[in-house]
């Protein structure tokens, strides 16, 4: 092949990173020119991994992630999709056996300059991004953005007419091609140094003060390459950079610049990169709008329109939509003659978009969400080998990925697991673990299925920003059941508050880390011993509850952890009746969820742990706070229901003090908040109304002796009760009061007397009539079937 004519110096391909239309360019320049080395815009402590991209293990979009050794949290990411210019040109030269090599500030003085403006009370702290809509480096998650810079591609687009960049890019450089490639390989690079070189000379360095920096760091490299390779040299990088690569300098004027820059040890690998994390809306500094549909247009060579159309039927027809090949059709059709009315050269993003909306979805946004999230945006996660540098967690980490069978996976999914099962009971372990270490990748869900101790559920999403969370974790061992232990033990040591202590020692149950159990059982008796406060204690309680049944499930020794509960148990029965007395209505509201918390915890405590009695001593509490007019209304309403629920009170009793709390000498405010204990945020608290018509007659009569001046005082708080029914018990309720007492029957029942709109007793012959049509339905014999047509003849007649 001939090598193409080409201007005299370094061959400068000037991009926007992640950009299809550039991507191809780059492509055909190469091929044309035919260059001796290939210079990339990228940390060169990059160098030596590569050769990893010649690998067909490596699948893009993935990250080059530098790390400080000292700090695996300040970290960076250099992301690549396989759309990127600089992806294929690394590429292009690995199958050429061309040399080539990164250019960019290394890793350590630009991980370093963003330690040092993070600790600058006006430090940017930001990464170093280009006005292509590149970065050089993103900051891990949890950094400052830094100060927003002009956005060149902007500029341009809006200098042409355009109101939309990512349009305007389109139509000048995407789509700027003949037969799949570019007209003139050079074209696109010439025209955008030529528009960058006019907007340096107006915007200087466009809100990117490192960018000096950098660019004297690659125009040194540049000189190095020249020296080595002559002139024969490709520079691949972002376009805002072009005409500083360009610009004549002395080489004692650039290393003046890079003199006294701050440095640390770094640390760089691959890893998996994902096109969620590539969209702008993720906060990645140079996100586009749409990867999936990026990454589209560079793997098609022809039909794009068509075979996109195609994708997204498919994926509607995943979905249960109604998508026929017509649709297909009709909605190329309006695509091209949308991009003809808009004076567009090919049909982009936008037509595509409104073409699918209206032929596909009906001109419904919904069905379109599902398509812009699983297309446009894209749910792609890269691989890398195993190769590949890696912190011994991250290896570990990984080898226990493989063997429970966890792929991490972009797309978020629901995982039911039984700890009956060896394998779930060994992944639950795993991600528990994994949670003690901050890494994110599970959350516990509420499962769909039973709620008994041996089912979870979780909730998964593998995030790049998690190989960050992993180094990070990687100080505390090499493992993940090593780092976890050390990792409690440290908190156990460092916790203040006993809540703490007894949330970790669940969370050490759950993740069974049994040489943590210790340090944190010591921990959680130091601070049981010590704190006095009734409510430390009440939130300390449950989680210890929990500890125990699930000790149960996974066959873990608890004694240690049962002498610890049932002494807080105890303390909280004596100190709680004073700790509810004079309390503003916060505190009054604090205490009783923490008294519902006690109660589900003794509870599942009974019969688990040395006390005995221990749930006589609970109730009688609870009668003392329901009968105390110096507790707080709604406490004593929540203690009422809770001996209620429980069979330890008579719906007499209930009754009575009911209508004790919301007697005409009762404040409204008071009243009303002993309702909201007695039927508000619990379990059935509406269905307690609907089934016994006497306590709904006293709340009905109470409020209908409302004063007018105090009714607005406590709507708020009726409403806020009454609004967390269903929907179905509140339509239920609002009947029966608008009903009234049932005609002929007594207002309120009293023992022996029938409540409203019910008979004054058992009418034995209809009920036996219904036995027959049981037996007939259950198959339990032959004999139903006679008995039940003669059964429904009463049943009709009568009711």
């Amino acid at each position: 092949m001939t090598r193409a004519a080409r201007p005299v110096g370094p061959l400068l391909l000037g991009v926007r990173h992640h950009g299809p239309g550039s991507a191809r360019a780059v492509r055909a320049a190469l091929e044309a020119a035919r260059p001796q080395a290939v210079l990339i815009e990228g940390p060169p402590e990059g160098d030596a991994l590569l050769p990893l991209a010649a690998d067909e293990r490596m699948r893009p979009p993935v990250a080059l992630l530098a790390h400080a050794v000292d700090d695996p949290g300040q970290a960076a990411f250099w992301p690549m999709a396989a759309f990127s210019p600089e992806w294929v040109a690394i590429r292009w030269a690995l199958t050429h056996d061309v040399p080539v090599r990164f250019i960019d500030l290394p890793a350590a003085n630009s991980l370093a300059m963003t330690q040092a403006a993070e600790r600058e009370p006006d430090g940017d702290g930001g990464g170093e991004a280009d006005g292509t809509g590149g970065a050089a480096g993103e900051p891990a998650p949890g950094r400052s953005p830094g100060h927003a810079p002009i956005d060149p591609i902007g500029v341009l687009a809006e200098t042409a007419g355009y109101d939309d960049p990512e349009r305007w890019w389109e139509d000048v450089v995407e789509h700027r091609t003949q037969g799949g490639e570019a007209v003139d390989p050079r074209a696109p690079f010439a025209a955008l140094a030529e528009a960058m070189t006019a907007l340096r000379d107006v915007y200087g360095d466009g809100g990117h003060p490192r960018d000096a920096v950098r660019e004297a760091y690659m125009r040194i490299q540049l000189r190095k390459a020249v020296k080595e390779f002559g002139d024969d040299v490709a520079v691949v990088c972002g376009a805002w950079h072009v005409p500083a690569l360009g610009t004549r300098t002395t080489l004692a004027a650039d290393r003046a610049l890079l003199k006294g820059l701050p440095k640390l040890k770094a640390e760089l690998t691959w890893v998996p990169w994902s096109h969620r994390r590539l969209a702008r809306h993720s906060g990645y500094g140079a996100g586009i709008d749409s990867p999936g549909w990026y990454g589209h247009l560079f793997e098609v060579a022809d039909r794009p329109i068509e075979r996109w159309m195609t994708k997204v039927a498919g994926l509607l027809r995943d979905e249960d939509r109604f998508v026929s090949s017509a649709h297909v059709i009709e909605a190329v059709r309006l695509a091209e003659t949308l991009a003809a009315m808009r004076g567009r050269p090919l049909a982009g993003l936008s037509e595509t978009t409104d073409a699918i909306r209206a032929v596909m979805c009906e001109g419904s946004d919904v069905p379109l969400a599902l398509v812009r999230d699983r297309l446009i945006v894209g749910e792609t996660l890269g691989e890398v080998p195993d190769t590949a540098p890696a912190v011994p967690l991250q290896r570990d980490l990984t080898r226990q990925q493989r063997m429970l069978r966890l792929k991490p996976e972009a797309l978020e999914r629901e995982l039911e697991l039984d700890l009956r099962k060896d394998t779930d009971a060994a992944r639950s372990r795993l991600l528990h673990r994994l949670r003690i270490l901050a890494v994110g990748w599970g959350e516990p869900a509420t499962g769909r299925g039973s709620t008994g101790t041996f089912r979870e559920s979780w909730r998964l999403r593998w995030e790049p920003e998690l190989y960050v969370q992993v180094a990070e974790a990687g100080t505390w061992g090499t493992t993940v059941l090593s780092a976890a232990t050390a990792k409690a033990g440290s908190q156990a040591v460092s916790a203040t508050a006993l809540a703490e202590v007894t949330a970790l020692a669940e969370r050490c149950l759950l993740a069974e880390l049994p040489e943590a159990l210790p340090v944190v059982m010591r921990a959680l008796a130091d601070r049981a011993a010590l704190d006095a406060d009734v409510g430390h204690l009440a939130d300390a309680l449950p989680a210890l509850a929990r500890t125990l049944r699930y000790g149960d499930v996974r066959s873990t020794d608890t004694a240690a952890l049962g002498e610890v509960a049932a002494g807080l148990a105890e303390r909280i029965c004596v100190g709680l009746p004073p700790a509810c007395t004079g309390l503003d209505a916060d505190g009054a509201a604090e205490l009783r969820r923490k008294v519902d918390g006690v109660h589900t915890a003794i509870g599942l405590l009974a019969g688990t742990v040395p006390a005995e009695g221990l749930r006589e001593r609970w109730a009688a509490v609870l009668h003392k706070l329901a009968a105390r007019d110096t507790v707080a209304g709604v406490i004593r309403g929540r203690s009422t229901r809770l001996l209620l629920d429980d069979g330890r009170l008579e719906e007499d009793e209930a009754a009575r003090l009911m209508g004790l709390a919301l007697s005409p000498g009762t404040p409204p405010a008071d009243a009303a908040a002993w309702i909201e204990g007695f039927v508000g945020g619990a379990e059935g608290g509406g269905m307690l109304l609907v089934h016994d018509e006497r306590l709904l007659g006293l709340v009905d009569a109470w409020l209908a002796g409302v004063p007018a001046d105090t009714f607005t005082d406590v709507l708020p708080l009726l409403r806020r009760t009454f609004s967390a029914y269903e929907a179905g018990v509140r339509r239920t309720l609002g009947e029966l009061v608008r009903r009234g007492p049932a005609a002929g029957a007594p207002a309120a029942t009293a023992a022996g007397t029938a409540a409203p709109g019910f008979g004054p007793g058992l009418d034995e012959a209809r009920a036996d009539a219904v036995v027959p049509v049981l037996r007939l339905l259950l198959g339990l014999d032959a004999e139903g079937a006679e008995g039940a047509e003669n059964a429904m003849e009463p049943l009709g007649a009568t009711g």
